[in-house]
């Protein structure tokens, strides 16, 4: 069975899309840490554990995120883009991108933030044309 984020990568759920190319998707977190926080996945590949991956995916994953790390940064304003991998809500790899004002950022026990669907479409729309432009 298929899991919701290649539901999301086949667009048979809907997303906030930030960038795709044949073997990744990039998309904004429905409960962000920070305005832009983006999930990058492997769209073919549902293994839970990215270093279960096997090596061209894990390569083609992270420099597939790196593109996505510089379109985010100069979409959002931010000091940094921090990056986590814990993959233990959802069993598919996925690489966390968050906007970073301080450390204190990247809690991922903190209170979500609640977006409207407009802002994450214009913050999406934003990104993706960094993206495009790289």
């Amino acid at each position: 069975m298929a899991t919701i984020f290649t539901k999301i990568a086949n667009g048979e759920i809907p997303s906030f899309k930030v960038a795709e190319n044949e073997e990744y998707y990039a998309f904004l977190d429905i409960n962000p840490l920070a305005k832009g926080h983006t999930l990058v996945i492997p769209k073919k590949v549902e293994d839970d554990y990215i270093f279960s991956l096997d090596e061209k995916t894990y390569e083609g994953l992270w420099a597939f995120a790196r593109k996505v790390a510089v379109a985010l940064k100069a979409a959002v304003p931010c000091k940094r883009v921090g990056v986590a991998v814990l993959g233990m809500e959802v069993p598919h790899t996925h690489i966390h991108l968050v906007p970073l004002q301080s450390e204190a950022d990247l809690d991922f026990r903190k209170e979500k933030l609640k977006l409207s669907a407009e802002e994450n479409q214009s913050i999406a729309n934003a990104i993706l044309n960094q993206y495009e432009n790289l």
